[in-house]
Parts: C-alpha cells; sequence; structure tokens
C-alpha cells in the first residue's frame, strides 16, 4: 500500500443545500443526512495526514428563495477542503428529481472545471444516484478511480412505493424512478468500491440489481461528532455558552406542554412518507396511559407556510397535525416549526436523557438512522424499526429495542417497557453512551475509509484503468484538428498517406477528429480501408453523432451530445413536413439517424432550401436542414451541425476555438468552417464554399484534397512545435 502517497478526493454531492457551516438540514426532503454526512466526511478527511486535497463538488444556486452563499463558485472551509459549485438547469433551486435532464450539462461543466485546474483527483467519490451518474461519466473519460455511497436505493424505493399503493405512473411523474434505476445500475457496474452502512444494505437493497458484484463492496458506518452529542450528564467547559439555547428549546416545548415534568418521547426526521410520523403519532394518540405517562416531540424539519411546501411534506405534515387534533392531543405534542441543527438539535437529545424519556425512530425502511447514534451517544435509549441500519446499531450498541412498525401498537409496546424500568433505561443510556466510541466515531469511520481509498489509489498506480482511451488525451490536448473525409483526407492517396504520417507524429500532443456526413458504420469502414490513423473523436451523419475513440477500433456514442441535441427535436412531425415536398426523395433507412432525416434531390429541385426553413417555421419545428452537393438535404435537430459538435467539444474540453483547425470541401463542412475555428477550404470545393471567401480565419487553399490539408496546416503554423 502506497501510504505515502496523498490524495486529492473529490467529493460529488449535486442535490440539496450545501455550504460549508450551518447547514439547513429539515428545509426539505434533499438536505438531510446525506448533507450533513459529506459534510463532516469532508472535514474529517481534511484533518488527515494521508489527504492533500478535499473538493465537495455540488450544484451552484443563485435564487433570491434561498441564502447567496449557495451561489458561490468555491467556497474555502479550510485549508485543504473547498467547495466547489457547477451551475447545470439554470440558477433556480430544483429538488433532486428534476435534475436528471441537466446531469450531462454538470458533466460537461465539470470536466471544464478540471481541465481548467489542471489536475486529476486521484479519487472521486459520488454520493447518491444523480452524483453517480455524473461520476460514472468522468470514470469513464478519465479513469479516475470511482467509489459511490448510495445513501438509498430506487429499486428498493419503488417496491415500498408500489406496496404502499402508490401507482407505478404517478411515481414515475414524482421521482423519474425508472431513470434513477437505470443510473443505478450503471453505477454497480462501474464503481470500482460501494461503501454501505450495513450488511443488510448490500443483500437486501443492492441485491435487487443484477449488476451487483460483493467483492465491490465496503461497510463503513457513518459516524457522529461525539464532542458535539456528548453525554447528558457530563460537564462541558461551554456549557454555559449553551445555556440560552437550553432555555429557548425549553420556551419553545413548553408553548406545547401543559405538564414538562414527563419524560419526552423524541423524533427527529424529515417529513417523509417512508418515515412513518403518523405511525408514532397514532402509537401515542391510542394509548391514554403513555399519554399519561410522557410528552411528544416531533421536529419534523424546518417549515414555515405548509400549503406552500412541495407535495409530499405537504401532505405528511398535514396528516400529522391531523392526527393531532383527532387524538385530542394539544398539551401532550409538540411539533415545532424551526429548529437550529447545528446548535439545538443535541441539546434536545440531552434534554430529553435528563427525563428519561426515549428516542423514536419509526421509519417503514432505515438504510442506516444516523439520529439513533446521535441519541445513543447523547445517553438517549432508542425504539427503532427493526430494518436496515438499526439492527446493525442496536447490535452493536445494545442500547434499546427493535420492533415491527407496521403494527403502531408495537412501538407503544417497547416505549412502556424502557420507560418503566429504571435499570433497562439506565443500562440503554449507559451503553450508548459507553460503546460509540468503538463502532460510531469519525476516527474509526476515517480509518477504514482511508484504507479503502489507498488500496483503490495502490491498484490504480500499477493498473491504470480507463474505459475510453480518448478522455485522459483531450484532458491534456490544447489542440485539435479535425478534417471531413471524402474528398478532403481522400482524393490524392499520396498526401493521404503524408497526411496520415503528420498526424501519426502528432498524436500525443495535438487531438485529432472526423467530421463527416457518412454514418459511423460507413465512415470506420472508410477509415479502415484507406489505412488512415483512428481519430480520437468521430462526428459522424452530418453532426448528429459523435462517438469517442475507446480504443483499437472501437467506439463509444455520447450521451452527452444526444442529450444535447435531442432538446425539442421532434422527428416524426419534421418527417410529416417533408413528406410534402415531392421533389425530396426518402433515402433507404439504413442511412437515416435517430437525429437525422436523409433525402436525395430529384432533378426538379432548384437548390433553394429556405422553402424547407419556411415549411418548418410555419410548422413551429425546429430543425436544421443542411444541402451537400446539391444532391443531397438532412434535416437534423437545431443544436446539431459539424460546427456545433465540435464547438460542443470545445467547451466541454476547454479547447480555444483558435486552437482547433477544421477543413473541408462541401456545403454540409460551412457551419464548421464559419467562426472562430481555424478554416481550411481545399481547392476541389463545392461551389457553395465560394461564399465564405474573404472571411476571417478561412484559408483557401490552391492545392487539393490532403495536400489542401498540409498546405493550411503549414498556413497557420498550426503544428510548430509539435512535430
Amino acid at each position: 500500500m502506497l501510504t505515502h502517497d496523498k490524495l486529492y478526493v473529490q467529493l460529488y454531492n449535486i442535490h440539496g443545500l450545501f455550504r460549508g457551516q450551518n447547514l439547513e438540514l429539515g428545509r426539505d426532503a434533499d438536505t438531510g443526512g446525506q448533507t450533513k454526512y459529506v459534510l463532516e466526511l469532508a472535514e474529517a478527511l481534511s484533518q488527515c495526514e494521508r489527504i492533500r486535497k478535499v473538493e465537495v463538488v455540488t450544484r451552484r444556486i443563485a435564487d433570491k428563495t434561498v441564502s447567496g452563499d449557495y451561489s458561490t463558485t468555491t467556497e474555502r472551509v479550510n485549508d485543504k477542503f473547498t467547495i466547489v459549485r457547477i451551475r447545470c438547469g439554470g440558477n433556480k433551486y430544483l429538488r433532486k428529481e428534476q435534475l436528471w435532464d441537466h446531469l450531462e450539462e454538470f458533466v460537461d461543466r465539470s470536466i471544464k472545471y478540471l481541465k481548467s485546474e489542471g489536475e486529476l483527483p486521484d479519487i472521486i467519490h459520488s454520493h447518491y444516484a444523480d452524483a453517480g451518474f455524473v461520476c460514472v461519466e468522468l470514470t469513464q473519460f478519465l479513469g479516475v478511480p470511482f467509489v459511490h455511497t448510495g445513501h438509498s436505493l430506487g429499486r428498493n424505493k419503488l417496491k415500498n412505493l408500489l406496496a404502499d399503493g402508490m401507482q407505478q405512473e404517478e411515481i414515475e411523474r414524482k421521482y423519474k424512478i425508472s431513470r434513477r434505476i437505470e443510473a443505478e445500475g450503471d453505477i454497480i457496474y462501474y464503481a470500482d468500491r460501494i461503501i454501505t452502512s450495513t450488511q443488510q444494505e448490500i443483500e437486501k437493497q443492492y441485491g435487487l440489481y443484477n449488476t451487483t458484484r460483493k467483492e465491490k463492496f465496503v461497510v463503513i458506518p457513518p459516524s457522529i461528532d461525539i464532542d458535539r452529542f456528548y453525554p447528558y450528564n457530563e460537564r462541558r467547559e461551554w456549557d454555559d455558552e449553551t445555556q440560552p439555547i437550553r432555555m429557548h428549546l425549553r420556551e419553545e416545548l413548553w408553548r406545547f406542554f401543559t405538564n414538562m415534568n414527563k419524560p419526552i418521547i423524541l423524533t427527529i426526521c424529515r417529513p417523509e412518507t417512508r418515515k412513518n410520523i403518523g405511525g408514532l403519532v397514532q402509537a401515542y394518540g391510542e394509548d391514554k396511559e403513555l399519554q399519561k405517562k410522557a410528552n411528544l416531540a416531533v421536529f419534523a424539519g424546518i417549515r414555515k407556510d405548509i400549503s406552500q411546501m412541495p407535495e409530499i411534506e405537504r401532505n405528511v405534515l398535514t396528516d400529522i397535525l391531523l392526527l393531532m387534533d383527532k387524538y385530542n392531543l394539544y398539551g401532550k405534542m409538540a411539533i415545532p416549526k424551526k429548529h437550529d441543527v447545528e446548535l439545538e438539535i443535541p441539546e434536545l437529545y440531552r434534554i430529553a436523557a435528563e427525563t428519561r424519556g426515549v428516542f423514536v425512530n419509526s421509519a417503514f425502511n432505515e438504510p442506516f438512522g444516523l439520529t439513533l447514534i446521535e441519541a445513543a451517544s447523547s445517553g438517549l435509549p432508542i425504539v427503532a424499526t427493526d430494518d436496515g441500519g438499526p439492527r446493525d446499531i442496536v447490535g452493536n450498541l445494545e442500547n434499546g429495542l427493535l420492533v415491527n412498525v407496521e403494527n403502531s401498537k408495537n412501538i407503544s409496546k417497547a416505549i412502556h417497557k424502557i420507560l418503566d424500568d429504571e435499570k433497562l433505561w439506565n443500562l440503554y443510556s449507559y451503553n450508548g453512551m459507553n460503546r460509540i466510541k468503538s463502532f460510531y466515531s469519525w476516527s474509526a469511520h476515517i480509518e477504514k475509509y482511508n484504507q479503502t481509498l489507498q488500496e483503490l489509489y495502490s491498484i490504480n498506480k500499477v493498473n491504470p484503468k480507463t474505459f475510453i482511451r480518448t478522455g485522459k488525451k483531450l484532458f491534456s490536448f490544447k489542440k485539435m484538428i479535425v478534417l471531413d473525409i471524402d474528398d478532403t483526407i481522400t482524393g490524392d492517396k499520396t498526401a493521404m498517406q503524408e497526411l496520415g504520417e503528420i498526424l501519426r507524429n502528432v498524436q500525443g500532443a495535438v487531438g485529432f477528429g472526423v467530421a463527416t456526413g457518412r454514418s459511423i458504420e460507413s465512415a470506420l469502414k472508410k477509415i479502415k480501408e484507406i489505412d488512415f490513423p483512428y481519430p480520437d473523436v468521430l462526428i459522424s451523419s452530418v453532426g448528429s453523432e459523435l462517438y469517442y475513440h475507446k480504443g483499437d477500433g472501437e467506439y463509444a456514442l455520447s450521451s452527452g451530445w444526444e442529450r444535447h441535441i435531442s432538446f425539442q427535436w421532434k422527428r416524426e412531425q419534421v418527417k410529416n413536413v417533408m413528406d410534402k415536398f415531392t421533389e425530396l426523395v426518402y433515402q433507404a433507412e439504413e442511412n437515416q439517424r435517430d437525429y437525422k432525416i436523409s433525402y436525395d434531390l430529384d432533378e426538379e429541385w432548384d437548390t433553394d432550401i429556405s422553402r424547407v426553413h419556411a415549411a418548418l417555421a410555419k410548422n413551429k419545428l425546429r430543425a436544421n436542414a443542411i444541402l451537400s452537393h446539391n444532391a443531397y438535404l438532412d434535416i437534423l435537430p437545431f443544436r446539431a451541425n459539424k460546427g456545433k459538435a465540435i464547438r460542443y467539444l470545445a467547451y466541454r474540453w476547454n479547447i480555444p476555438y483558435t486552437n482547433i483547425c477544421v477543413a473541408g470541401d462541401s456545403g454540409n463542412d460551412q457551419d464548421m468552417l464559419t467562426g472562430e475555428l481555424l478554416g481550411i477550404v481545399v481547392a476541389n470545393h463545392d461551389f457553395a464554399l465560394n461564399s465564405l471567401r474573404g472571411r476571417r480565419r478561412i484559408y483557401f487553399s490552391s492545392k487539393k484534397y490532403a495536400r489542401g490539408v498540409i498546405d493550411g496546416l503549414y498556413y497557420y503554423n498550426f503544428l510548430e512545435g509539435q512535430i
């Protein structure tokens, strides 16, 4: 193990509101335990000697409804830990289910950020499926070792929602569940290690996926700051500073309770259906003896106006309040509207413990249960769902009871058992406080986590992985050459061979791309036939498809480009409009693509395609019409053509336009020859390109075919210092 190497680690945590202090935990369903865990993990990592740099990569939000803290592009938390915010999906705050359509943009901007920094991380670690989607793309392109933590899984969520009676269509609408499950399958396949909280999570949740391989999994339970969640019966030097906090909390509870001299049954969680808060309220409401014996305090996130909250939170909170009214729990049940997570929650556990109360987690399913170990560390016994993480926690700490929460009477019965037995309460309280360090301290967590990272780093040093060989090359390239095939590369065999040799000589320093009207299959067949170097990037079908070289002549489709051009593309509607032009002949199906509709022009066509543009506009369809050799017409999405594909590459891989040289000969090359790119028009060009003469940054060579390309490269001194 190369423990002397100091690692640069990136943690990807895209959704929610993330900042370096005063986390708004409970503000909504996306700003909960995961957010807190990632922040504390990053802070703990930054204190580790074997780590030189930690970044949490999250989404940048510039929205008046949230704090301005989330709009800064970088936030320095300490000397080794920085939060990096990357824009995607606009500026507004979006819940995680709304981010799926924008994650390719996050990938593009992440690559751009990394290249601008000039350094790849040694390890990337994603949290939740959205970040996992991004890290799958990054590890494919850049070969960086990839660790993932799911926090929760889509298949398990789907199973539970269906069991609750929700319809598949509604689940899809609310949660985009199919996209999440598909992404999780890819994550499991591509991740080098998957960190789980419990063994049950591997067997019962990841076991629902076909791509699961047990050797990838590492069980590392989450941890807490035991200096914040210290025992209720210990004094600390800062106790005097916390007195105002304790007084405020007691005053808040007094607003609800008529009798404060009773044990407190406490629960703290987000207002989600799976948390089953209603089950706890029902258990308390149906048990008159328990109401006499104890008060109930429900801290269910932060709210201002329930009617303005997202549907799920609104429904859960409304149900809780209706149950409170149904069982007439006024004076016995507290449900405060807000709390300070950083300062008040630790005191809340201790106040409940001082009353000799109980903490309850009544969730239907619980991947881990961070609040349970916070309560344990504070000395508060627990009653928890007999599912997932609580089994491991109670098994390790022996500090409470597990129950089947499907029957609310099981909850009340367990609470009675702990409250009525003083020795049992003392035992559970003592066990929690004294065993917490061995199992759930950050020092124990980081030791195992660091071991996992160092092992991965060592393996990658000896045997670097990469799925798409071009990715790491593009990360280092500062220049690119992009050429059409037919009559630009081809046409003069001697010149073509000379150009091929030039490209081979600079392949470590200058990227090479092909932009062609041919399909990927036809283009590769031609490249092999003429024994030309395989391009790093292949733009095919007139710019409607983009491929990266995986190695050995194999290519991978760019899902990012496909997602980008699919916007407002209505293929069937476009075809219906085009079918009305009798002068157009629909080409054979093998020439058609998902994002390209191709036609031959018959003899009656007058070469004026303005009528096509007018027809598309009249039908409110956005598309590109591209004429080639006055004989072929291709209809593409409005975001697609050769030039736009090259500019997309330039953006994603942070290559200046003026460092990209392109060459072509026909009308479908026009869009890549214009603009800021360095253009070369070979002498055998179509008449249509004459309109570009005199344009800035377009060189008309007096030489044909590949000889004209070579001439243009020398004209621009493009390869100076590269050969």
